[in-house]
């Protein structure tokens, strides 16, 4: 971005004014005039750690008195607050706090040369109307003067600008996230072995373990959390109903296959009169499915004592289920030995279960090295549970044989080292029904942006009952601008006892001004046992003006050790005027973790002139990303003179997000000579402005108006003025002056005069005394006089006695 050279006179000028006010810092002699861009740090702010983040959702506003802080980190993520009216309610309160301020304390103007008569009395000689060089720019930064304004005396020059570190509460919503940032990966109970072995349809024992790590039995059951239905399932209905569960009565299909069945028994059952082995053991294993456990075990006794494994095998299973678990292991044993993998896996898992490790361990291995998937799973979850590096080599071989937990496994295995192949196997498992890795497999494309993938596979989880999926989805569609789709999955996620999703429920509410319906979601999330319900209860009821209730809830948060309630408890104690209460929550709070009560514990500390500490606590903050603690720091640095210092936290504090920051930061290399300085000091004052920096806004619009570009000019000072600046107001009124809008330039003029300052109060006198008004011209002269700086005063005054002249001879 080109910059256009001054003129040598511009030039001169603006050197001599430097060299001017350094030498007056460097003798202490010589303060700057009050401008509205000096700042002490003996307030205090709770601000939103400008970290990326979380999601929330909206809150209400906050009572009077307490200010919310800015919030941030998007680690997004979450979803950031709606601050609403709130918001505007508080800029509004700022921009009049300021205005009011500045109407007594007046803004410096610089390089104008002084408006008003000549020598001759002659109106308007020196009025030429709109010139770059007659813009009234922004005061050039001075650092915080020692003394006690920084200690946090009263002083009434300092700071007027609305932009101290105050005390307030945080807009952002604490236990409203998208997803857990841990997801479990230990497998639900309820998993059941089947298998075929050889020629007959073998019926495997119901899980007794978790399949995950550290409990007893854990490789008995396939590990499945009951999401499997891989191989022939066994179906418990009642006796003489087989295949009863889950089916739906009058279909043809289902007809015939119960004709079919019936069929098929009844010639088993012939060939078991005639004394055919075979037949024998497959009537026992039809009865067994069919849940007919007396009719079933003489058919399996006789075949397995006839030499079939098959039946051995499935006599094991119905003894397991009748109570009678050493009997059944002697016959997997028996089928085990005869070469039935699905015995081995058995016997395997009942050892486990018992353990009996290195029984299980060479019964599980046989099993998987005969290529029975599930034995290989087994085998692999034991060798993890004892962090031994050859478990993921047969997860892959039980997953690559279809077994979904073990694809499930294996993909968290991969993913833990980085290795790109874990969505893949993610994907598997979820295409199988998996719903934790239809969960992890979402979340994993949506932070890769496959927004639209990652939302059918929420859904898929979230259908087959996962909480946390039907948590995220309700975020996901809430962005989308679908807060109904939003709210139903929230509330089913909520009604399954998910506190996060109950507080995003209640945020909603709050959002929509049913505080009622807010209130009993946040309790019902800390009836989930999620103590971020007890801390936006607080913050709904300090919306609402219940103090005494805000209290206790941040009481009640800051006890079970939640950070940010801690603070907020302070906060409430500092309002009260218990600095001496409110320092050990603040210091509990930044001890667990909160940026914020460190930043707090630093204005605190900064207060009682303990200079040494302060700094101590916003280094801390200020290295966790807290923008205003850089800020602070590098008011310090400037104020004591260390140039290098306060531009390395300027630039932190920029990049953590603080406008402040950026304009002080630009202010900083605005006074250094090169034209790489100029634009880098421009691209800072613009990062400022955008972020809605008065001030910066000023400092745009000039260095567009002298570049010759007044149309960007006027846009930036249109904004600083709408913003309350009474310098956005007076380059504004200049620069429709000189397009020929007198009027709204007049406008304009009234309107930064009225804030105090002077050079505009100047040039409506100068309108008035050109429209004939001279009583009002003289009004303008007399505010004009008083609001100063020097120069402005000295012309108003002589333009006063010419004015009071006419007056006079008119009289």
């Amino acid at each position: 971005m080109g910059v256009d050279v001054e003129s040598g006179d511009v030039r001169r000028a603006r050197g001599e004014a430097r060299a001017r006010r350094a030498a007056a810092a460097r003798a202490g002699a010589v303060r700057t005039p009050a401008r509205d861009d000096e700042e002490t740090t003996d307030n205090i702010r709770h601000t939103t750690d400008d970290r990326s983040g979380g999601g929330t959702s909206g809150v209400r506003p906050t009572p009077a008195g307490l200010q919310q802080s800015a919030g941030d980190r998007t680690e997004r993520p979450a979803t950031e607050p709606v601050a609403g009216s709130a918001d505007a309610r508080a800029d509004a309160a700022g921009k009049a706090r300021r205005a009011e301020r500045r109407a007594q304390s007046g803004l410096p103007g610089q390089r104008r040369a002084p408006l008003g008569a000549d020598a001759d009395g002659r109106w308007g000689a020196d009025d030429r109307g709109y010139d770059p060089a007659d813009l009234d720019p922004e005061p050039a930064v001075a650092g915080p003067a020692r003394g006690d304004a920084s200690r946090g005396g009263a002083r009434e020059d300092a700071d007027d600008t609305g932009r101290r570190p105050l005390l307030g509460f945080p807009r952002r919503l604490r236990g409203v996230r998208r997803i857990a940032e841990h997801l479990s990966v230990v497998p639900d109970q309820g998993g059941r072995l089947t298998d075929d072995d050889l020629d007959d349809p073998l019926v495997g024992p119901p899980a007794t373990g978790t399949g995950g790590h550290g409990s007893a039995g854990t490789g008995f059951g396939d590990g499945s959390g009951g999401e499997h239905a891989d191989g022939p399932e066994t179906v418990s209905g009642e006796e003489g109903e087989p295949g009863a569960a889950g089916r739906a009565s009058g279909s043809f299909e289902e007809e015939l296959a119960a004709r079919e069945e019936e069929a098929l028994q009844a010639r088993y059952r012939a060939g078991a009169e005639r004394g055919d082995r075979h037949a024998t053991s497959m009537l026992g294993a039809l009865l067994l499915r069919r849940g007919r456990l007396e009719e079933a075990e003489p058919h399996l006794r006789r075949a397995a004592a006839a030499g079939s494994r098959a039946a051995a095998n499935n006599l094991g299973v119905l003894l397991y289920r009748r109570g009678r678990a050493d009997e059944a292991a002697e016959w997997w044993r028996s089928a085990a030995v005869a070469g039935s993998a699905a015995a081995a896996h058995a016997l395997g898992g009942h050892l486990r279960e018992r353990g009996d490790d290195a029984g299980a361990e060479y019964w599980l291995r046989a099993a998987a090295e005969q290529g029975h998937e599930r034995g290989a799973f087994a085998y692999a979850d034991l060798l993890e549970h004892r962090r031994d590096v050859r478990a993921e080599r047969w997860f892959r071989r039980a997953a690559e044989g279809g077994h979904r937990e073990a694809a499930f496994r294996l993909a968290r295995t991969l993913e833990a080292r980085g290795d790109a192949d874990a969505q893949s196997w993610y994907r598997q498992a979820a295409a199988r029904g998996h719903r934790r890795a239809a969960l992890r497999l979402a979340v994993l494309l949506e932070q890769r942006g496959q927004v639209e993938q990652a939302v059918h596979w929420y859904r898929e989880a979230a259908r087959a009952g996962e909480t946390r999926a039907a948590r995220a989805l309700g975020f996901l569609l809430q962005e989308a601008g679908d807060e109904a789709g939003a709210e139903l999955w929230w509330r089913r996620a909520a009604e399954a006892g998910d506190g996060n999703a109950a507080n995003a429920l209640g945020a909603l509410c709050a959002g929509r001004g049913d505080d009622e319906r807010a209130e009993e979601w946040y309790k019902a999330a800390l009836d989930a046992g999620d103590i971020n319900g007890a801390f936006n209860l607080g913050l709904l009821c300090g919306s609402q003006g219940r103090a005494g209730a805000a209290e206790q809830w941040f009481r009640r948060a800051a006890y079970a050790g939640h950070g940010e309630g801690a603070n907020a408890l302070a906060v409430l104690l500092m309002q009260r005027g218990d600095s001496a209460g409110a320092e050990p929550w603040f210091s509990r709070s930044a001890e667990a973790g909160s940026v914020d009560a460190a930043f707090n514990l630093g204005i605190l500390h900064m207060a009682r002139g303990e200079e040494a500490k302060a700094e101590e606590w916003y280094a801390q903050a200020a290295d966790a990303g807290h923008g205003e603690a850089a800020h602070q720091l590098g008011l310090i640095a400037e104020r004591e003179g260390r140039v290098e210092d306060a531009e390395r936290r300027y630039r932190q504090a920029a990049a953590a997000g603080s406008a402040e920051g950026a304009f002080r930061l630009g202010a900083l290399l605005d006074g250094r000579e090169g034209q790489r300085a100029e634009m880098e000091a421009e691209r800072f004052y613009r990062q400022a402005a955008e972020a809605g920096h008065d001030r910066a806004q000023v400092r745009v619009g000039v260095l567009a108006a002298r570049r010759g570009d007044e149309r960007a000019a006027e846009g930036w000072y249109r904004r600083a003025a709408e913003a309350g600046s009474a310098v956005g107001a007076f380059n504004l009124g200049l620069l429709l002056a000189r397009g020929g809008n007198e009027r709204e330039a007049a406008l304009w003029y009234t309107a930064a005069a009225e804030k105090g300052h002077g050079r505009a109060a100047l040039r409506m006198a100068l309108l008035a005394g050109r429209q004939g008004d001279l009583p009002r011209a003289e009004q303008w002269c007399v505010r004009a006089t008083d609001a100063g700086p020097a120069e402005v005063a000295e012309r108003a005054g002589r333009l006063l006695e010419v004015l009071r002249a006419e007056i006079t001879r008119s009289a």
